[in-house]
């Protein structure tokens, strides 16, 4: 491990500017600054002030994590950036820093996906992938059921949202609740002291036959039960509601990924992304796959939230594979398909 390349990782895609450095599947710093607090106060991320943020963070964030990691610039072997999907102006920052970075120094440039980063990440956690695995990830962009024979080289779309992510659902729902922004973590700490099962809110393409999610009527429904109770002057339970809806989403997605462990007989589950954070998610899949006979691998929460470590571990499974590096016209690439592993 220790003749491994050293690469340096670059995360832009959404609201935190991420930079990690890894060799091989040792992790030796993870430096994150976020936006997130510039946002609250508009109730969700706003393109513009993502974009510039990442810009003023880059190099400061860039030092820290090589300073994190007791390296200088002249140890890297190589940059791998988030080349999509993502937000447009806040995927360019982080591009055109990779460009400069690799010009510069003079080392390969890795343009990757970000999806597949959040399923490379587990490596640093917890060793090689099995081939193959299902990887489901859930975050406030994405929802996203995937075969994974390859992390490197063949990731499969199984399943994805026809509607809000489920982390965009937790927003919208805590909004509703009125939680603070980002919604995810306030829900799931309100759910703590509710019932799951106060109120029966539904469960969307529970059993269609395919592994597609949808939660845009469950958000609706929760909204719907709000303004019903605050209209008849009934008090409205925030914990129950928090649980119950936290439930209705945990069981629609715990449910749909043993679906595919089973369909497609594989029998290793990776859970990545900012709703893998999710206690009740975390608990519920690790119970029904011990029922399933199904293995269940999720990183630590620091590890499922974008992060720059996710991005140099797949840059590095890129750089062993063998696989030939970017060019510096690599575009940004919002809308950059799942199956699309790098550029």
């Amino acid at each position: 491990m220790a003749d491994a390349p050293l690469v340096l990782g670059i995360e832009t895609s959404c609201d935190e500017t991420g930079i990690g450095i890894v060799r091989g599947h040792t992790l030796l710093a993870n430096t994150i600054a976020s936006s997130m607090d510039e946002h609250a106060r508009y109730g969700g991320v706003v393109p513009e002030v993502a974009s510039r943020a990442h810009l003023e963070a880059m190099t400061p964030t860039v030092e820290a994590a090589l300073a994190e990691a007791g390296l200088k610039f002249s140890d890297i072997d190589a940059i791998a950036v988030t080349a999509g999907p993502g937000l447009a102006g806040a995927l360019l920052v982080g591009v055109a820093a990779a460009k400069s970075y690799a010009l510069g120094l003079g080392v390969p440039l890795y343009g990757v996906n970000h999806l597949a980063a959040h399923v490379a990440v587990d490596q640093l956690e917890h060793g090689p992938l099995p081939k193959p695995c299902i990887a489901m990830l859930v975050s406030g962009g994405h929802s996203s059921l995937l075969l994974v024979p390859d992390v490197a080289a063949d990731v499969i779309s199984l399943g994805s949202t026809v509607d809000d992510a489920a982390g965009e659902a937790f927003d919208k729902v805590a909004r509703v609740l009125g939680l603070p922004f980002p919604g995810g973590p306030y829900i799931d700490r309100a759910a703590r002291e509710g019932s799951g099962t106060a109120v029966a809110f539904p469960r969307g393409k529970m059993d269609d036959g395919t592994l597609d999610f949808s939660f845009s009527g469950l958000k609706t429904a929760v909204a719907r039960w709000v303004e019903a109770r605050e209209a008849s002057g009934r008090r409205i339970h925030v914990p129950d509601v928090a649980a119950s809806f936290q439930e209705a989403v945990v069981d629609v997605l715990t449910r749909k990924a043993l679906q595919a462990c089973k369909k497609y007989e594989v029998h290793d589950l990776l859970i990545g992304g900012g709703v893998a954070a999710n206690s009740r998610l975390r608990a519920l899949a690790q119970e029904r796959c011990d029922a399933a006979g199904v293995r269940l691998r999720v990183p630590r929460p620091g590890l499922c939230t974008d992060n720059g470590a996710m991005v140099a571990a797949l840059g590095s499974d890129l750089v062993a594979a063998g696989v030939t590096p970017s060019t510096l016209e690599i575009p940004a690439d919002s809308s950059m398909p799942v199956t699309t592993v790098h550029v």
